[in-house]
């Protein structure tokens, strides 16, 4: 393994088998050159594993001298990463590794995602197991797919031959934050058939875009702006003045990171795109004002067509009236742990094509309360004669009162560092909840290193964090 930009970064162990998995393509839906190089890591370090067909892989390594007959532990992060870039960058990420570089501080990638979520656990995992002089337990390793649309991985894998019931789980983004308890969530999408006719008229293209973005889930209480929702907004304050011919719509990209841009294309029937500007110079202030998006732009530009296929008139006003109507954002917080989201969702992908869809991500750590809000878009759709389903059903991870490794773990994090550490619960998802179904009474703490913006091309891991998580997690794992 060679690394290039990261060579000389501590621990280097670490952050070279990290640049190695920052050159694969990993993004969901597509692990299988991901999960077939951590196959032949296995195989090279003579160690247990199995690849099932989803690939997920799941190793199995003895103790270390002296810890042979200790309890075993479970690692546990995914190998998939939510593929976001820069509009000018080059990339393809669905072929291409990712330009990874530092500034001394923190880890980034050129233009993309960076994937630390989640693959500085598996970075963490694989130094691990690759060192024979690091005393640990018996391990037990899950390293999943598609945590990032649904947690699909970690519902299907086999954990059968499973012994522990003590997982330290690696997929949390601050350092000293030891996360017991997470929100439940699932996808659901709306789904609305259109009418197109041939339709005569100078085209206009909307554009909103420079929004932040961030991520649907520990990111949704902050005063992000959702372009989908920014974008409703624009199309029902056009269309107050004049019908409206949609041709073409497309917002966001993945349902679990809160949209930056939506473009539509359009036919105003006797408007023209100055009269537009006037209302996107409106709309773009009050962004601005309401919202922490210094950068976020509204404009619309002409076209050089003459009208098309375009969605008729009466359709393309149910398209903005159900955009209008859709719920977004944070919908209750917790009475019991203040601060705490408890219920929310995110309208995070929105595409027009033969059919109109609308794609959320829903979060709650009560799941009475997630079923009633999926009812929500179940008769949001129904109201406006369109279809609905469902995906990446998961259950809430709720607190353990009493346990030994949140005690052994906050001990430790006291010993080295003369400090108590944070113990939360989060409104984002975390693979524990489903684990914890196949491994009944499952011990379960979730930490991390410092990241920065995840999910978006802004993403940071910081460098002095990650070294200090990866001294910590070899303290924890001689403790148990």
């Amino acid at each position: 393994m060679k690394a290039v930009k990261l060579a000389g970064l501590e621990p280097a162990s670490v952050f070279g088998y990290f640049e190695k998995i920052c050159s694969i393509p990993h993004g969901s839906r597509n692990t299988k050159a991901i999960s077939d190089y951590l196959v032949s890591f296995a195989r090279e370090h003579g160690i247990c594993y199995e690849q099932d067909e989803l690939n997920n892989v799941l190793m199995y390594q003895e103790g270390t001298c002296g810890y042979e007959d200790h309890a075993p532990v479970i690692l546990q992060g995914h190998m998939d990463m939510v593929c976001e870039k820069d509009a000018d960058c080059p990339i393809n990420m669905d072929t291409d590794g990712l330009d990874v570089d530092h500034d001394g501080t923190c880890v980034f990638a050129h233009g993309t995602t960076l994937g630390g979520d989640n693959g500085i656990a598996v970075a963490f995992i694989l130094a691990l197991l690759a060192d024979k002089t690091i005393p640990h337990p018996p391990l037990e390793v899950i390293i999943t797919v598609d945590e990032e649309i649904g947690m699909e991985g970690a519902a299907g894998v086999d954990l059968s031959r499973f012994k522990s019931r003590t997982m330290l789980n690696l997929d949390s983004e601050d350092e000293g934050t030891f996360t017991v308890a997470c929100a439940g969530g699932a996808r659901g999408t709306i789904t609305l058939p259109v009418a197109r006719r041939i339709t005569y008229g100078p085209c206009v293209k909307l554009i909103v875009d420079g929004l932040r973005g961030g991520h649907s889930g520990v990111e949704i209480h902050k005063p992000l702006a959702n372009a989908n929702k920014v974008m409703a907004e624009f199309l029902g304050r056009i269309q107050k003045l004049m019908p409206l011919c949609i041709t073409k719509l497309q917002g966001g990209n993945k349902d679990n990171a809160i949209p930056r841009s939506c473009e539509v294309t359009l036919i105003p029937l006797g408007i023209n795109v100055e009269r537009i500007n006037d209302i996107a110079a409106e709309l773009q202030s009050e962004i601005r004002t309401d919202f922490d998006e210094p950068d976020a732009v509204v404009y619309g530009e002409n076209v050089d067509a003459l009208g098309g296929n375009a969605v008729t008139t009466e359709c393309t006003a149910k398209i903005i009236a159900l955009l209008n109507a859709a719920p977004n954002g944070v919908q209750s917080m917790s009475e019991d742990i203040e601060g705490l989201v408890q219920t929310s969702l995110n309208l995070g992908v929105v595409r027009l094509d033969e059919e109109l869809s609308l794609t959320f991500a829903v979060r709650s750590s009560v799941n009475q309360e997630k079923r009633e809000l999926l009812k929500r878009l179940s008769d949001l759709a129904a109201f406006y004669e369109g279809s609905y389903s469902e995906m990446g059903d998961y259950s809430a991870w709720e607190y353990k009162k009493d346990s030994h490794l949140r005690d052994v773990m906050v001990a430790t994090f006291e010993r080295m560092y003369g400090k108590k550490p944070n113990v939360v619960a989060i409104h984002a998802g975390l693979e524990c909840g489903l684990l914890s179904e196949k491994l009944p009474g499952l011990d379960c703490v979730s930490i991390g290193p410092d990241m920065h913006d995840i999910h978006t091309s802004r993403e940071k891991l910081d460098i002095a964090s990650t070294k200090r998580t990866w001294e910590y997690i070899l303290e924890v794992l001689k403790a148990l």
